[in-house]
């Protein structure tokens, strides 16, 4: 079947035609390694990722190497490709998957995991590392879920676990050192990846092994040769002014999740919060200087011409010099009408003169994050939130023609109580007639609330994950008590929460679910008019693991899956940090 009658039968063509502006011309036919590089959502998702993008261009900047695209196909895409005996193919020049040396996958959420399964079908690959020879591509996995990549161990050769810009040129020149020898028979695949698994950073679940007791708690991790490393070390990113950064941006055809141009201004975040699993995956902190944040801005738009463009980190609001930054930018860019936004920040940040700065440009709303509504909470979560600063700074905001603003919020936290609860709302409402002493209406507010999933590589990774019934409960109590027409609340789906804790803190057996979920026709997880909750709690059923296992309360002492990978962040310093949880004088 051509490529031409494939997408006329799609609602959606555009997402798959490849070639848009900036994208690679590069020919794999005159490349030594040919690599296929992907995102397991959808288009308008992957082509959102930062991350996907930065490890694109790194790649096609190795000029004996081709690097191409593909996402996670649309259900009617899906159904044309298996109906019309069609594999998968790439999107820069519709090759098959299956021609490529190596299939890379950024895994950005657990609630993707069937959808590389499915990829991997479409493109008539084995789904289990161990049935894949020299004839198929390797198949490597990188990403924040690459903090716990136990749970999908049994589908990929190699992890990359941390930062990939200086580990994946390192891989590559590895694969190219045993290509000939791997590819032609003369090298068996155990010890091909030995050799690959050299370069810190670089995990192959093949390797190692694992023991449980009785009561399913694991007891051994370690390598089954004894040359590799107990403990992987997570790959960071040393100066990030000297680190590739995108400036050529591929401009899609449709419109994407993040349409705009994201500039990292810093990578990892000064804060301690007790909950943020990012920061262990980012951690240390680093800083992109001001002087090269706005050559990459003014390199970016040229190359694109992009109508707004986004400061991207963990923590914008402690940049050094932030209102310095956003003053050069705006001026840089105002005449041009191009849009400057900023994620989540702290109030301290806005004070002075950031929003109005902003406001020139564009009204946007302000997003905060208080994490929870009472100050007590937000101590048992160690984060770093003064109610005097937010009321000051949305204030200036107000004045300066903001509009509305989001509040994100987490429950099923540690000690929480119906107070904390009703603090929720009660916050959110003197947030809104904030507005009221500015211009005389009060203000919409947008709360969003998600449930607490305690993290791997987080203080919080002992304790027990809340139940949905309890957590229901709670969804409901602050619904009785929002009656206000300018607070909107909106609630992430229960159901997804609690499958993501459970992929996110598991360990090898959940291969066998995934495996048994995709092969009941889960996929796209991620999406509520997709998921069915129903065929996961069948797959569980069917291979005897109680998903409640990984959600209960785990012993500081023991051993978790994922202790083999080093952050750079002690686990003695994670439990000193649990243990405040409960005794602050610890």
């Amino acid at each position: 079947m051509m490529i031409e009658d494939v997408l006329l039968q799609v609602h959606r063509p555009a997402q798959y035609l490849g070639n848009e502006w900036n994208a690679s011309g590069k020919k794999l036919q005159s490349s030594a390694i040919s690599f296929a590089l992907g995102f397991p959502d959808l288009y308008e998702v992957g082509m959102s990722n930062l991350g996907l993008r930065i490890i694109y261009g790194i790649l096609n900047k190795i000029p004996d190497l081709a690097c191409e695209r593909f996402f996670a196909p649309e259900p009617d895409m899906e159904a044309v490709l298996r109906n019309g005996a069609r594999r998968l193919f790439s999107l820069e020049s519709n090759q098959e998957l299956g021609s490529f040396d190596m299939l890379g996958f950024s895994l950005g959420s657990e609630l993707n995991y069937t959808n590389v399964l499915n990829i991997l079908d479409l493109a008539g690959l084995p789904l289990e590392s161990a049935l894949r020879g020299h004839e198929f591509p390797l198949v490597i996995g990188g990403g924040p879920c690459s903090l716990n990549p136990e749970p999908m161990h049994e589908f990929f050769d190699l992890f990359i676990i941390g930062e990939a810009e200086e580990a994946i040129p390192e891989l590559i020149d590895a694969y190219r050192k045993y290509k000939a020898d791997y590819k032609s028979g003369r090298m068996p695949k155990q010890e091909f990846l030995l050799e690959l698994s050299r370069v810190e950073g670089v995990y192959a679940p093949a390797l190692y092994s694992v023991e449980y007791d009785r009561s399913g708690e694991l007891t051994a991790f370690y390598p089954k040769n004894k040359t590799l490393p107990l403990k992987i070390k997570k790959r960071v990113v040393g100066d990030l002014d000297s680190a590739y950064f995108p400036c050529d941006w591929l401009v899609p055809y449709v419109q994407v999740v993040h349409d705009r141009i994201s500039l990292e201004i810093m990578r990892g975040c000064p804060n301690r919060c007790r909950f943020c699993q990012a920061r262990s995956q980012y951690y240390p902190l680093r800083i992109r200087s001001r002087e090269k944040v706005i050559s990459l801005a003014k390199l970016a738009y040229s190359y694109t011409g992009y109508e707004e463009l986004s400061l991207a980190g963990l923590s914008v609001g402690d940049y050094p010099g932030l209102e310095k930054l956003v003053e050069e930018l705006t001026r840089d860019f105002k005449e041009r009408a191009v849009n400057l936004s900023l994620p989540s920040l702290k109030a301290k940040s806005l004070l002075g003169n950031v929003s109005t700065l902003i406001a020139k440009i564009k009204k946007t709303g302000l997003t905060f994050a208080p994490e929870a509504g009472s100050e007590r909470l937000r101590q048992l979560l160690a984060k770093d939130f003064s109610v005097e600063e937010f009321t000051q700074a949305v204030e200036e905001a107000f004045r300066a023609g903001y509009q509305h603003l989001k509040l994100y919020f987490l429950i099923g936290l540690p000690k929480e109580e119906e107070q904390d609860l009703r603090a929720i709302i009660d916050f959110a409402r003197m947030a809104s007639k904030l507005k009221r002493n500015i211009n005389g209406g009060a203000a919409q507010v947008n709360i969003s609330i998600n449930p607490l999933i305690p993290k791997p590589h987080t203080p919080l990774q002992w304790l027990k994950m809340e139940g949905m019934e309890a957590v229901k409960e709670k969804q409901d109590f602050l619904r009785s008590v929002a009656k206000n027409k300018r607070l909107k609340l909106n609630f992430h789906n229960l159901e997804m929460g609690f499958l993501e804790g459970v992929l996110s803190r598991g360990d090898r057996r959940l291969s066998r679910v995934i495996l048994a979920a995709f092969k009941k026709g889960a996929r796209l997880d991620a999406w509520s008019n997709y998921f069915s909750f129903s065929k996961w709690l069948e797959a569980f059923s069917e291979e005897r693991i109680d998903p409640l296992f990984y959600l209960g309360e785990k012993s500081t002492a023991g051993l978790l899956p994922w202790d083999f990978i080093d952050t750079g962040i002690k686990k003695e310093d994670l439990v000193k940090e649990f243990n405040k949880v409960f005794d602050p004088a610890s």
